[in-house]
């Protein structure tokens, strides 16, 4: 993770970076995020660029200083071009639908799953007759994105037979023979 963590970050035009007592605070034209570090690592901030730096060569001060580097590297990219997730509903009657924050899903139950999602995300959904629905969630923060996305994809996940469930776009299957004859 060392090597990770050595390679320096360019702060592009029109972002904001600030650390107060281990908190690591970007602000850019979608949002705001802020980071806690531990206490041992350090950002140090010249001509743009930002680096990360570590007190010692032990095996936690290598694995923090390249996680660090990757999270502040990503909040970086969120806030100026921010994060989306595609996922796909398989199946014979699996609808989607959104009100605002609210997504109602439509996938074999008996009722429809209603998931009220945070205000950071936002969430839109593509119904054309022929293909599969489409819900694009699309936010400035990647780990909150990627959770509502596991969310909603834990509701039905993709079943081997068929490949019915949901799934995000561009995913592989792994599919399984059927019965033999």
């Amino acid at each position: 993770m060392s090597r990770i963590g050595k390679s320096p970050i360019t702060l592009p035009q029109g972002v904001e970076f600030k650390v107060n007592d281990n908190v690591v605070t970007v602000k850019g034209k979608l949002g705001e995020l802020s980071q806690k570090l531990t206490s041992n690592i350090t950002v140090k901030e010249e001509d743009g660029t930002l680096t990360v730096e570590r007190p010692s060569d032990s095996k936690e001060h290598k694995a923090a200083h390249g996680l660090y580097r990757a999270l502040i590297s990503n909040m970086i990219e969120g806030v100026t071009k921010g994060y989306t997730k595609e996922l796909e509903l398989v199946g014979v009657g699996y609808r989607a639908s959104n009100q605002g924050q609210k997504l109602d899903l439509a996938l074999g139950f008996s009722h429809n799953i209603v998931l009220e999602l945070a205000p950071e995300v936002k969430v839109e959904t593509v119904s054309e007759k022929g293909k599969n629905p489409i819900v694009k969630l699309t936010s400035h923060d990647k780990q909150l994105v990627g959770q509502v996305a596991a969310k909603i994809r834990s509701f039905r996940k993709p079943e081997p037979y068929k490949g019915k469930g949901v799934k995000f776009v561009g995913e592989v299957i792994r599919r399984k023979a059927g019965k033999s004859a």
